[in-house]
């Protein structure tokens, strides 16, 4: 720093000695005078302003710019740490984004629907519980204890609607073991009990009386907006103790049959475990059914049927449905693109479809499920659009209509073991409006119900043989 000054101040000091004229002279000085001595030599003498040159404040002045030199890089690499550090919180914040992203639009995303319609099964479970509480005969601690056990659910509901709500699956397993206990005590209510026993795949029966409310098993696997497809039991009567499930959305257009998968148990399924994903390119409508470990599907933009291994996922079959309509010109209503609808009872494979012959009435054939030849076929009175969805059971079509936004009606039959049709009135409660697909299993004489993008189930009840 003394350096600098001792610099300063020589160069002030050539400035005095260096020969000064004109004008610059008459700035810089405010006084002089000369006298030449006895050789003739010039003496001049100058008064300057101020003669003292300032060093201290110079020094002063360069150690306060270093100071504030050195506070500002101090200050600057402050605001470099706090610029990594946003960008690091940002990318924190954009990656936690994508994860609410991907919550929100992947098949365990659970919104206020969910707890609504978990609500209402309880509510449900609650009722059923007083009914048996009044007609149930012998002691009631059984009912008391699952009326106290329901009651905590509720609040267990509660509480997990203001928490995390991806813990509705542990809820939901309680709730399927209560329904069975409530089962349990509905089948032992003594004169109350009247359905008969009908052995697995067996048609030992007088056709379908009744039918159960439904029990929402959870939203398929895509996500709400899926809400056209399919799923079911695999139905193997050489192998009655399989659980093989399969669920079918169909992609958001509502047409195209393009992804499926396959569950090894209804646990699985519950918890979205296991799960084996399967991709095909040619499927149709939601008129998709799985007999025998292999799934028929209409093939698409034609009159086919074709079969898929399951176990390759390979189609190892494809073959023209005689005469039958395609590409929407007779699906159900409200239902598109299910112009064939195949299903599956005791006895084996059937198509449901229409004809131009038959001006949009409903065509059932009997198919050999090995080679996909008719086998049999039945012309029935019933306009197919003016029917919801249809399934059959020991070789009886049952066609379904919509009554309201709530309810369905199972209206019309007709029995291809006696070629008789007829009206009938069974009631069926639903969660949501429309029914996109219904697919009957023979072994536990459930129908597994694709209802706008959740999966239902309900229980037959049939008339005992006289």
């Amino acid at each position: 720093m003394k350096t600098k000054g001792l610099a300063i101040l020589l160069a002030f000091l050539h400035l005095q000695t260096t020969p000064i004229t004109g004008q610059l002279r008459s700035e810089l000085f405010s006084n002089f005078n000369g006298s030449l001595d006895d050789h003739g030599i010039c003496t001049c003498s100058i008064e300057l302003p101020d003669t003292s040159f300032p060093v201290q404040k110079v020094e002063n002045l360069e150690i306060t710019a270093h100071a504030l030199t050195e506070k500002f890089e101090k200050e600057l690499t402050k605001v470099k740490e706090y610029t990594k550090t946003m960008q690091l919180f940002e990318q924190r914040l954009l990656n936690l984004s994508m994860r609410i992203q991907v919550m929100e639009e992947s098949s365990i995303a659970y919104n206020k629907l969910d707890f609504e319609l978990l609500k209402l099964e309880v509510n449900e479970m609650q009722k059923l519980v007083t009914e048996l509480k009044a007609s149930f005969a012998g002691s009631n601690v059984i009912i008391d204890q699952l009326e106290l056990e329901i009651r905590n659910m509720t609040l267990l509901v509660q509480e997990l609607e203001s928490l995390d709500k991806n813990n509705i699956l542990a809820i939901r397993r309680e709730i399927v073991t209560l329904k069975n206990r409530l089962k349990e005590c509905e089948e032992f209510r003594g004169q109350n009990n009247t359905d008969p026993f009908i052995p697995p795949g067996s048609c030992g029966h007088g056709g379908v009386v009744n039918i159960s409310k439904p029990f929402i098993v959870q939203l398929n696997w895509r996500g709400a907006s899926y809400i056209y497809g399919a799923w079911g039991k695999d139905y193997t009567p050489q192998d009655p103790e399989k659980t093989l499930y399969w669920v079918a959305p169909l992609n958001t257009d509502g047409r195209y049959f393009e992804y499926y998968r396959l569950y090894n148990s209804l646990d699985d399924l519950l918890l979205y475990q296991q799960a084996q994903n399967f991709r095909v390119l040619y499927g149709e409508g939601s008129g998709m059914v799985v007999y025998n470990n292999f799934m028929y599907f209409n093939f698409r933009s034609t009159g086919d049927i074709a079969k898929l291994d399951l176990n390759t996922n390979v189609i190892t079959l494809r073959r023209t449905l005689p005469n039958a309509v395609y590409n929407n010109r007779f699906s159900y209503a409200g239902v598109n693109w299910q112009d064939i609808d195949l299903s599956v009872d005791e006895s084996g494979l059937w198509a449901i479809y229409s004809t131009e012959a038959s001006a949009g009435n409903i065509v059932i054939s009997r198919i050999n499920d090995t080679s996909l030849e008719v086998l049999n076929t039945w012309q029935t009175i019933q306009y197919k659009p003016s029917v919801s969805n249809a399934f059959i059971v020991c070789g009886v079509l049952y066609a379904i209509r919509t009554m309201n936004t709530r309810k369905e009606e199972i209206f019309y039959y007709y029995d291809t073991n006696t070629k008789k049709e007829g009206r009938l009135s069974i009631i069926m409660d639903k969660k949501l409006e429309k029914i996109q697909s219904v697919n009957y299993n023979p072994l536990d004489h459930k129908l597994y119900v694709y209802n706008d993008g959740y999966l239902v189930t309900y229980d037959l009840s049939f008339q005992q043989l006289q």
